[in-house]
């Protein structure tokens, strides 16, 4: 271990750590970092590594939450268990990219497939090593959530929870597996969900007087003590919120830990904020809908790809950004209703569209989407991928102030210029929705050079510019971005 590593494990950065537990600091704060969509193989990028280890220098925070798509399940390292869906039983094949299409690879059911899963297992531990390792270093807990990747390289959410737990920090609590949650071909029974009490709190390995409240593999709450340790002063939840829907589309939380929220509040006596992979319906009530034709609009995705859309000013804080259609799931199970007439919840903050960017208030709940953290898919230029860094106050803990840490501030430049910043818009409309067109910030509006902070500015004079003159700055923009796609090499993959 290097003298950096030494200092770093004898003081560690967070408070909590020191303590034991989470809680306030004698100043009255809490820190929390958002990592969203680390999304690469085996060998994750040194980028992504180095933002998150800047980050954690810069705003020292008492815990750091993954919400998701860690894994790039479709990375050629796991074509040998790849699962494309999760109900996809292992004896009927999988399928794998190939070229532009999918084959079908067989797998076994003896003990060949057992030396096949034990191998991806070692390899899920090798790719953790390198993205938890600053965290390691420095002493700070973290937590971990799922997306709609993480189990495509072929273990469940429950092995995955395993495999996290062998990390120093990690305070996911061990959970008991249920059906549904555990990657195979079976429905969920949540026949029993709606009289399920809420599971009685646990301690967890990361802390050694922390509890959890746990509900199933990446779903689980943490108390945050105050500052003298004698309340719950606010809560932390992450939420498993579900990978893909059987008819199409992206899935749902369960059943189940829809009624574990509705629930949770009365454990808790705090209210909480939620983090979860994907957005919900209801963030595209943060949104203004504007003609098709509108410059920058934003197409919907799926149910919602019949509008285009731009952030509504006067619901959302400055500085935010769309990037992409907020690819949402098409059913509503209720949570946001859960969350809302509970009245023990602050909001939700999102992952999965990798560029976008906001914070909004809708009937009360604090709705939040962070970009991508990670240099191995799509996102945005490499100098604006970034964390999200949550400092609590605890004179009103429900009032969390929130901002961007982004690489080009806090790491300076990247290493590599292969960032693919998926300039195009690739959403499946519906039959008789406009066609999708590039959706790319541009550098510049009118000869004015802008930046995130300015583009909230910019949507004020888009009316005032020609159509074509747009389309020409925002062409010259993609130029380097194309390049650098056509510089990947053959078979990589961008999707979400």
């Amino acid at each position: 271990m290097s003298a950096h590593s030494n200092r770093a494990t004898s003081a560690p950065v967070s408070i909590s750590q020191r303590l034991g537990r989470l809680q306030f600091h004698r100043s009255g704060k809490f820190r929390v970092m958002q990592v969203a969509d680390i999304q690469d193989g085996v060998k994750i990028s040194k980028d992504t590594v180095a933002l998150i280890a800047a980050a954690c220098d810069a705003v020292r925070p008492d815990l750091v939450v993954f919400t998701g798509n860690q894994i790039a399940g479709y990375a050629p390292e796991f074509e040998a268990t790849y699962r494309r869906r999760r109900w996809a039983a292992p004896q009927d094949g999988v399928y794998v990219p190939s070229g532009d299409g999918w084959r079908v690879v067989s797998r076994e059911a003896d003990g060949g497939d057992r030396i096949l899963v034990a191998r991806t297992r070692a390899l899920v531990v090798k790719q953790a090593r390198q993205f938890l390792q600053p965290l390691i270093d420095r002493r700070i807990p973290f937590a971990i959530t799922y997306g709609n990747h993480d189990f495509q390289c072929g273990l469940d959410t429950a092995e995955l929870d395993g495999i996290y737990r062998s990390f120093p920090g990690c305070l996911n609590p061990a959970t008991p597996i249920a059906a549904g949650v555990t990657g195979g071909a079976i429905a969920p029974d949540l026949s029993n969900a709606a009289s399920a009490p809420i599971p009685e709190a646990v301690p967890v390995v990361g802390l050694d007087r922390q509890i959890a409240y746990p509900c199933e593999p990446g779903t689980f709450a943490l108390p945050v003590a105050s500052e003298d340790g004698k309340e719950t002063a606010a809560g932390l939840v992450l939420l498993d919120s579900g990978d893909y829907a059987p008819g199409g589309g992206y899935g749902s939380p369960s059943t189940k830990a829809v009624e574990w929220l509705r629930r949770l509040p009365s454990a808790m006596a705090a209210k909480s904020l939620v983090f979860q992979h994907f957005p919900m319906p209801q963030m595209y009530r943060l949104m203004r809908e504007v003609p098709a034709g509108t410059a920058y609009a934003i197409q919907g995705y799926r149910s919602f790809d019949r509008h285009w859309y731009v952030l509504d000013a006067d619901k959302t804080q400055p500085g935010g950004y769309l990037g992409e259609g907020v690819s949402c799931p098409d059913e509503d199970v209720g949570e946001f209703a859960a969350l809302r007439d509970s009245g023990g919840y602050i909001g939700v903050v999102a992952a999965h569209d990798h560029r976008n960017a906001y914070v909004g208030l809708e009937q009360g709940l604090m709705l939040g989407a962070t970009p991508t953290s990670g240099f191995g898919s799509y996102g945005l230029p490499a100098s604006q991928r970034a964390v999200r860094y949550f400092e609590f106050d605890q004179r009103h803990p429900d009032k969390p102030r929130t901002v961007l840490l982004e690489f080009g501030d806090i790491a300076g430049h990247a290493s590599s210029r292969s960032v693919y910043t998926f300039a195009m818009s690739r959403m499946p409309p519906s039959e008789g929705a406009p066609p999708a067109r590039s959706v790319d910030f541009p550098t510049k509006v009118g000869g004015r050079r802008i930046d995130a902070v300015g583009r909230s500015e910019a949507a004020a004079e888009q009316q005032d510019v020609p159509r074509l003159t747009l389309m020409a700055e925002l062409l010259a923009t993609l130029s380097d971005s194309l390049d650098t796609k056509r510089r990947r090499r053959r078979g990589s993959r961008t999707g979400k």
